[in-house]
C-alpha cells in the first residue's frame, strides 16, 4: 500500500493543531526553567507597552511647559521642560531596553524548541519505512523541514511578541483616548483599526494563497535541481546539461511567476494600509486641532494625539506581513507536522527484547511478500540457513533475491510467513539489535561525504583507530588508503565519487569488517565491478564469511562455487536447491544459467584479447 500523500492545508482547525503541537516547547513540567524564561519574558514585554503607552503624556507635559499652557498641570510645571524631556528620552530607552531584554530572555527558549522540533523530525524520518522513502524526493523532505523550523522561529517570536503586545497596546492607548478625551476619538480609531484589519486579512488571506503556489514553484524547482546534482554522471554521459539547465529554467519561471504576483499583491496592501491610516489620522487630528482652537485642549493634548496615533500606525503598518507570516508559518508547521504524524509500517513490538544471536541460524519459512498487494514477489519461500554456513540465492531479475534480503532487515514486514534467527522471529525482537546483528555489503556501496577513516569508522563509531586500521588491511584496502596525498583523512566525496568502484567497495567491506556481525549478508557485492577487481574483492568476502552466517544473493555464479547450499529463485519460488556440483549433475535451470554465463565471459575474453 502506498504511503498517504502529506497534504497541506490552512484551515482554522489545522492552525490550531499546530499551535497546541508547539505550545508544550514553551510550558514543559520536566523544565521548569523554561517556564521560568517565558515569565519573565513576558513581564518584561508587559514593562516595556506600559512604559510606551505612558511615554506621550511626558511628551505632552514639555510642549505644555514651553507653550506655557501647563498652568493646571502641577506635576508637568513641578519636573520642568528639561526634566520633562530627559524623562521622555529615558522612558524610549526603557521601552527598547525591555524589549532587547525580553527578547534575550527568551532566546534560549525559542532555540530549544526550534532544535528538539527539528531533531524529532529528523528522528522521524529516519524511522519511517523504506516504502515510504522511496516515494518521496530528498529535496521536498529538506524544504519541508527547513521551512517548517523557521515558521515555528517565526511563531513563537511574533506571535507572543508581536500579535499579543499589539492588541494589548491598541486596548491601553483606546482606554487613554476614551478617558483623556472623549469617545469620538475613540470611535474614530475603533473604525480605523477595524476596517484597517478587516482590509489586511482579507488581502493577507488572498496573498498566503499566492506564497502557497510560490512555495510550491519553490519545492518543485528545489527538487530538480538536487535531482540533476545528484545524477550529475548521467547528465554528463548524455550531453544534457541545457536540457537540465531548460527543465530547471521552467520550474523557476514558474517561481518567478508567483514570486511577482506576490510583490504585486504587497504593494496593493501596503498602498491600502497607508490609505487607511492616514484617514483614520486625519479624523483624529482634526478633533484635537477643534479642541485646541475651542481651548478645550492644549497644544500639548495635540501633540500627544498625534504621538499615539503614531504609535498605533507604526505596528498596525507590520500587521499585514505579521498576520500572513503567522498563517504562511502555520502552513509551514502543519506540512512539518503531516510529516511527523506520517506511520511507520515497521515498528517494533511493545515491549520488543534485543535479539540473541548464539550462532546466527537463519529459517525462512513459508515467506510471502509483495511490494504492492496485487503483484506478490515470494510465494512461499522456505531455506534453512544452519549456523556458520554460507547460502547463496541466485534467479533472473524480479525473482526475489533482493526482496529477501530486505525483509531479513525488516526493511519490510513479511505479509506471510515467518523469519526467524535462532528460533526468534524478527517481528518479535527491536530493530536496533537486530541490525546491530546483521553486516550488509550492498551492490553499490555509498559512502558519507566525509573522509575514509569516517566511512570505515560509521560501522563501530566507538572503535580505536588501530581498530579501523585493522579492518582496512582485511579488507585489503589500507595500502592503497595510505598512498593518498592525505591518508585516512582524504574526503571521499559525495556518495563516493572520489573513489573506483572496487576502492568503494573495499570501504564498505571495511566498514562492515568493523561492525563484525555475526550475519552478513552479501547482496550482489560485485556484480557492478569488472571480472579483475571482482576476483579480488571476492578473496576478501571469503575471508570475511569465515565463522560467520553468510547470505549471498549473488548474480555471477562463479563467485558463489563454494556455498554450502545454493538456492535457485524463480518467479518467486524455490525452484532448484543444492551445492554447485550437485546442481550441475541435474541439468536444471542452474546448469542453464552456469552454461550461458560461462559462453559469455568466454566471449568477453576473446574479444578483449
Amino acid at each position: 500500500m502506498a504511503p498517504s500523500r502529506i497534504t497541506t492545508t490552512d484551515s482554522p482547525k489545522n492552525g490550531w493543531r499546530t499551535i497546541k503541537r508547539v505550545a508544550p516547547y514553551l510550558w514543559p513540567d520536566e523544565h521548569p526553567w523554561v517556564k521560568y524564561r517565558v515569565v519573565i519574558a513576558l513581564v518584561m514585554l508587559l514593562a516595556s507597552k506600559v512604559i510606551s503607552v505612558l511615554t506621550p503624556f511626558l511628551y505632552k507635559g514639555a510642549v505644555d511647559v514651553l507653550s506655557g499652557d501647563a498652568t493646571g498641570e502641577a506635576w508637568a510645571l513641578a519636573i520642568g521642560a528639561i526634566g520633562l524631556t530627559l524623562a521622555y528620552g529615558m522612558a524610549r530607552m526603557m521601552t527598547n531596553g525591555f524589549q532587547q531584554l525580553r527578547d534575550a530572555v527568551f532566546a534560549r527558549v525559542g532555540q530549544r524548541a526550534l532544535r528538539l522540533l527539528a531533531l524529532e523530525t529528523f528522528t522521524h524520518i529516519h524511522r519511517l519505512s523504506m516504502r515510504y522513502h522511496i516515494t518521496r524526493k530528498t529535496g521536498g523532505l529538506s524544504r519541508i523541514i527547513e521551512r517548517g523550523v523557521k515558521g515555528v522561529d517565526f511563531l513563537l517570536r511574533f506571535m507572543l511578541f508581536s500579535m499579543g503586545p499589539l492588541v494589548l497596546e491598541l486596548v491601553m492607548i483606546s482606554a487613554i483616548l476614551f478617558f483623556v478625551f472623549d469617545v469620538w476619538y475613540l470611535a474614530v480609531v475603533v473604525v480605523t483599526i477595524a476596517i484597517y484589519v478587516w482590509f489586511t486579512f482579507k488581502v493577507t488571506e488572498w496573498r498566503v494563497r499566492i506564497r502557497k503556489e510560490m512555495n510550491d514553484q519553490d519545492t518543485d524547482a528545489n527538487q530538480k535541481a538536487i535531482d540533476s546534482l545528484l545524477n550529475f554522471e548521467t547528465v554528463k554521459y548524455f550531453g544534457a546539461e541545457t536540457r537540465e539547465a531548460e527543465r530547471y529554467d521552467v520550474a523557476m519561471a514558474g517561481y518567478e511567476r508567483a514570486a511577482l504576483k506576490t510583490s504585486y499583491s504587497l504593494a496593493f496592501l501596503n498602498f491600502g494600509q497607508a490609505f487607511l491610516i492616514t484617514l483614520g489620522l486625519m479624523g483624529v487630528m482634526v478633533l484635537a486641532a477643534i479642541g485646541v482652537q475651542a481651548g478645550d485642549l492644549t497644544v500639548g493634548d495635540f501633540v500627544m494625539v498625534n504621538a499615539y496615533m503614531i504609535q498605533i500606525t507604526m505596528p498596525l503598518n507590520f500587521l499585514g506581513t505579521v498576520y500572513r507570516e503567522i498563517r504562511q508559518s502555520l502552513v509551514d508547521m502543519d506540512e512539518m507536522f503531516n510529516l511527523l504524524e506520517q506511520p511507520a509500517d515497521v515498528k517494533d513490538a511493545p515491549g520488543a527484547p534485543d535479539i540473541k544471536v548464539t550462532g546466527g541460524a537463519l529459517k525462512f519459512d513459508d515467506l510471502r511478500f509483495g511490494y504492492d498487494a496485487e503483484r506478490p514477489i515470494l510465494k512461499g519461500v522456505s531455506i534453512d540457513v544452519p549456523a556458520g554456513k554460507t547460502v547463496a540465492i541466485v534467479g533472473p531479475s524480479g525473482s526475489g533475491k533482493s526482496t529477501i534480503g530486505r525483509l531479513l532487515f525488516r526493511f519490510y514486514d513479511v505479509n506471510g510467513g515467518s523469519l526467524s534467527i535462532d528460533g526468534q522471529d524478527v517481528r518479535d525482537v527491536t530493530q536496533d539489535s537486530l541490525h546491530g546483528v546483521i553486516g550488509v555489503v550492498p551492490q553499490d556501496t555509498v559512502l558519507f561525504n566525509d573522509s575514509v577513516y569516517y566511512n570505515i569508522a560509521y560501522g563501530r563509531p566507538e572503535a580505536s583507530r588501530d581498530e579501523v586500521v585493522a579492518a582496512a588491511k582485511a579488507a585489503k584496502i589500507h595500502d592503497f588508503i595510505i598512498s593518498l596525498p592525505e591518508g585516512y583523512d582524504t574526503q571521499v566525496g559525495e556518495r563516493g565519487l572520489k573513489l573506483s568502484g572496487g576502492e568503494k567497495q573495499r570501504v564498505g567491506i571495511a566498514r562492515t569488517l568493523l561492525k563484525n556481525p555475526p550475519i552478513l549478508l552479501l547482496d550482489e557485492a560485485t556484480s557492478a565491478l569488472d571480472t579483475q577487481t571482482e576476483r579480488d574483492i571476492q578473496e576478501s568476502l571469503r575471508e570475511m564469511g569465515q565463522g560467520r552466517t553468510v547470505i549471498t544473493i549473488a548474480h555471477r555464479l562463479s563467485t558463489i562455487v563454494d556455498a554450502d547450499e545454493i538456492v535457485v529463485l524463480e518467479a518467486g519460488e524455490v525452484v532448484e536447491r543444492g551445492s554447485h556440483d550437485a546442481l550441475l549433475d541435474k541439468g536444471g535451470r542452474y546448469a542453464a544459467m552456469w552454461a550461458r554465463q560461462a559462453s559469455e565471459e568466454e566471449a568477453t575474453d576473446i574479444a578483449a584479447a
